[in-house]
């Protein structure tokens, strides 16, 4: 099993274009390598390959926050499920994971969305995308110090407040602030939750 990221930059049409496009590419890097692992098409859209299905929710919102602090965002979708068609770009690879994933990206804007996802299993699928809408309520509205506590804690993991305090230029009161603020341990709770139920599906 894999998962597969769609994306694209919500009200792209309104910024300059050349600062978002690199911002992006930027955050999608460390994904691996381009065009294979992700790519960035159509000018605002975007495709990420997680090939470890427990990693594809902490990923995404890792871009969310990225983008938030960049005063930007995206409309996500991931998708589980195979990869039967691998080419050299991954937009033109295929696979329930790409179904999955695209099929969904298109109904985001409908069901006002800016994260979703897609196993095929209807009640997985159900019962974490209802979690997913409580946990937007507030990653959609991190301010720029929010997000950027966000990306630099889920980068360093192993990181005492202190220590991430002194990367962000901050002392550790303004850390654990940060953290209340962005609601950070209920982000990596849910997060725990998600790979412990992804991995009991994708039990062979």
């Amino acid at each position: 099993m894999t998962s597969v990221i769609t994306g694209d930059i919500i009200g792209s049409r309104q910024q300059k274009s050349e600062h978002w496009v690199e911002d992006l590419k930027k955050i999608l890097k460390p994904f691996g390598e381009m065009p294979g692992e992700w790519e960035v098409y159509r000018g605002d859209e975007f495709q990420v390959e997680i090939k470890n299905p427990e990693d594809a929710l902490l990923a995404s919102i890792l871009i969310k926050a990225h983008l938030r602090a960049a005063k930007s965002d995206a409309r996500m979708s991931i998708g589980f499920g195979n990869k039967t068609h691998n080419t050299e770009r991954i937009s033109e690879s295929n696979g329930s994971a790409f179904i999955n994933s695209g099929e969904l990206f298109e109904t985001l804007k409908k069901q006002k969305v800016t994260l979703a996802l897609r196993t095929g299993v209807a009640s997985f699928d159900e019962k974490l995308n209802l979690m997913l809408r409580l946990a937007l309520t507030f990653m959609d509205s991190w301010l720029v110090q929010s997000a950027e506590f966000v990306a630099i804690a889920i980068e360093n993991p192993t990181l005492s407040q202190e220590e991430l305090g002194q990367k962000l230029g901050i002392n550790q009161a303004a850390v654990s602030r940060r953290q209340k603020r962005a609601q950070f341990d209920l982000v990596m709770q849910l997060d725990r939750y998600f790979r412990t139920q992804i991995k009991q599906l994708t039990k062979p």
